[in-house]
């Protein structure tokens, strides 16, 4: 049986520009800013790349199909560069293709690089879904919005587990009040101010019961990596993060074919979660995860990611947000960067950024918002909708 990569692997290097409305950057400006700082980082220069892994997913509107933008943009001397695209866990693909190159041997020293620049088309949220989504999915569902499907996931949840609309409103406002506290402590976060849960409470609605503070917004962003094999890391720097494991699971479709599921959670999240704990030996999550940064496209989102990465008990986890199990200075912090509420959401970035951030928490660099004595840092992307979604789970560690 395949015991998967953990320990095979470690980052040395990782760059991250601030997200936000970049009018001033253009996609290669922020893919330049990011490799610099990740290179700079990792103490390497380019002869040194073995092979790039580059992510974007609206490529209609950003920077165009295939590994060209990575590879004439860093002018990378005939390398073999491969993009990916898994909707909003396109930067966690880019990761894990580098990873595994490594891991195989394939490679020794290997590059991940995602960009998104969305704010250029003046358009409000993510570009038209029926371009994504294909043709028959566009007849399918036609009126299918984002926010939509997952307003349908709160008032499912909610029903499930007993809460009263008020009650329910008012556990996701915590969520999002806390990620907002978190951003004004990190300088590259989009949006960066004290947003409190009464406020939230009286935002404008955009799906009910979501109103405006519960849902992410779109902004322009890039994040990199630097992998290279385990056994090397400690020749480039001394404080190397180390791969544990990295699984994706995708719907088969029967969420949405059959009856079975309840509405209330994302079934790909918990097959990966359980792939993931297996891979990186993870026996009971709630005791050994120092710190997550999860999708929180919507705060209902990271609601059910909680119990579905098995850290909350099912329909339990209102009672740990409640007692602050999630905030900065609780048992396992999430979104200490702020998160997608904090930085947007430029979907072929998001991934490493998350990285970016556990990378840095482990190292002890994270400064007013560093954890205290972090070893295990998870991150995990949801793309697509409750019913049919592709999800990532990342595990690395500051320990062999």
């Amino acid at each position: 049986m395949a015991k998967g990569i953990k320990n095979k692997v470690a980052i040395i290097g990782m760059g991250c520009t601030k997200f936000g409305e970049l009018w001033d950057k253009s996609a290669s400006d922020l893919i330049v800013d990011a490799y610099k700082e990740a290179m700079e980082d990792a103490g390497i220069e380019k002869k040194h790349i073995d092979a790039a892994w580059f992510s974007s997913c609206v490529d209609e509107v950003n920077v165009g199909k295939g590994g060209f933008p990575l590879a004439r943009t860093l002018k990378l001397p005939f390398l073999p560069v491969t993009r990916t695209e898994n909707f909003c866990a396109s930067g966690t693909e880019a990761f894990r293709g580098a990873c595994y190159a490594v891991a195989s041997g394939a490679c020794d020293i290997a590059l991940a690089l995602g960009v998104e620049k969305l704010k250029d088309t003046g358009y409000g949220g993510l570009p038209d879904f029926g371009q994504l989504m294909g043709v028959e999915r566009r007849v399918i569902g036609p009126n299918l919005t984002a926010p939509g499907a997952f307003a349908m996931m709160a008032t499912k949840y909610f029903n499930r587990y007993g809460l009263s609309p008020e009650e329910g409103k008012r556990v996701l406002a915590h969520i999002s009040s806390k990620s907002h506290h978190n951003g004004t402590l990190c300088p590259k976060a989009h949006l960066r101010r004290e947003v409190s849960i009464e406020q939230i409470m009286k935002a404008p609605m955009i799906a009910w019961p979501l109103g405006l503070f519960d849902c992410c917004g779109v902004s322009d962003g890039a994040a990199a990596a630097i992998v290279v094999r385990a056994d090397m890391a400690k020749d480039f720097r001394k404080d190397p993060i180390y791969v544990k494991a990295l699984q994706i699971a995708i719907t088969s479709g029967e969420e949405e074919g059959y009856r079975s599921w309840d509405g209330a959670h994302v079934e790909p999240t918990c097959r990966a979660a359980i792939r993931a704990y297996e891979e990186a030996g993870i026996t009971n999550p709630r005791e050994e995860i120092s710190m997550m940064d999860v999708h929180d496209c919507f705060s209902i989102t990271e609601l059910v990611t909680y119990e579905d990465l098995q850290i909350s008990p099912r329909g339990k986890a209102r009672e740990d947000v409640e007692a602050g199990f999630f905030d900065l200075d609780g048992k396992i912090p999430c979104q200490t960067d702020g998160g997608l509420k904090c930085f947007g959401h430029p979907i072929g970035a998001s991934g490493l950024r998350m990285l970016y951030e556990e990378y840095q928490q482990l190292q002890g660099k994270a400064g007013e918002r560093q954890v205290k004595n972090p070893r295990i840092g998870l991150t995990h992307n949801l793309g697509g909708f409750p019913h049919m979604s592709v999800c990532s789970v990342a595990i690395v560690g500051n320990e062999l």
